[in-house]
């Protein structure tokens, strides 16, 4: 059997993933990873990058620059100029990330799901009652990046953000195993609440999630003067807007994640988009009626 049989089998392999990926020291193990990946060694990068592929399937043929110093330069690196065209629908909301499409759906009495059967309430991972409240009736979106993938996120649409609130926290893995065994984990995590407006589609109400987990707990977003991760002291409320052009980057992870979508009623998913399906930043999401066809 060739190698990627056996990986795929200790992949698969659910309690052994769950232990390997969360019965272990998660932030000590976040935080040496953090240490490790700045280390400026061309050598010990890509014997690093090697170790890596052994695990999943990086390609990095998209990438600016293909040789790195760091393994945080691999990890949070350009793609190539053109390759992540966005949408120019006005109507049309882009995934502001590469990701595999995770639980999603309608947000009902304040519930939305991590998981089949897993709900949580939408207040506890927002940290606010009434942002949550404001966005009932309407959809949530789940898009997990895993640790081969494109971590830079960019606008779904032209916006307007108007404040972030961080929110400290644990670093659970985000892989669909732990998704099904620990109750409420987004909630527990690590994550940013991002608030953004909508100008052409009438201020509509976008709130963007990314949610860290083990090996990353380090969220950049370029309108802030500070690195998000779990050393931050806060203050958690942070209080700067910024204008942003649809597909214009926002940010970036450290490692794989996720990015959690929540819009309020008057949006649809765009045909096509289902559970488990692989999507790259600027492809249609959701569409909305304009306000003049309202």
């Amino acid at each position: 059997m060739n190698l990627a049989h056996w990986r795929d089998r200790l992949l698969l392999n659910e309690d052994l993933n769950f232990l390997l990926t969360n019965r272990i020291p998660r932030i000590a193990a976040t935080r040496f990873m953090g240490w490790f990946s700045r280390i400026r060694s061309p050598l010990l990068t890509r014997l690093s990058i090697a170790v890596w592929r052994l695990f999943t399937d990086l390609d990095l043929s998209e990438a600016r620059q293909t040789r790195f110093d760091s393994l945080h330069a691999c990890f949070t690196r350009e793609l190539k100029p053109g390759l992540r065209p966005f949408d120019a629908d006005p109507a049309v909301l882009c995934s502001p990330c590469d990701g595999i499409v995770g639980a999603h759906g309608r947000i009902a009495d304040g519930q939305v799901l991590q998981a089949k059967g897993s709900p949580y309430p939408l207040a506890e991972l927002l940290r606010s009652p009434a942002l949550a409240a404001r966005m009932q009736g309407g959809h949530y979106l789940t898009l997990r990046l895993t640790s081969s993938m494109y971590h830079r996120f960019h606008a779904p649409h032209d916006l307007h953000t108007d404040r972030v609130t961080y929110i400290s926290g644990d670093t659970w893995n985000v892989n669909p195993i732990a998704l099904k065994r620990v109750e409420r984990l987004f909630c527990r995590n690590e994550r940013a609440v991002i608030e953004c407006r909508l100008p052409l589609l009438g201020d509509a109400p976008l709130v963007l999630v990314p949610v860290a987990a083990v090996l990353v707990a380090s969220i950049r977003l370029h309108w802030l003067d500070v690195l998000l991760h779990l050393r931050w002291p806060g203050p958690n409320l942070i209080e700067r807007s910024t204008t942003l052009g649809k597909g214009q980057e926002m940010g970036w992870f450290e490692h794989g994640s996720t990015i959690i979508v929540l819009l309020p009623p008057g949006f649809e998913p765009a045909r096509g988009v289902q559970e488990g399906e692989r999507v790259k930043a600027g492809q249609a999401l959701f569409r909305a009626a304009l306000p003049q066809d309202r």
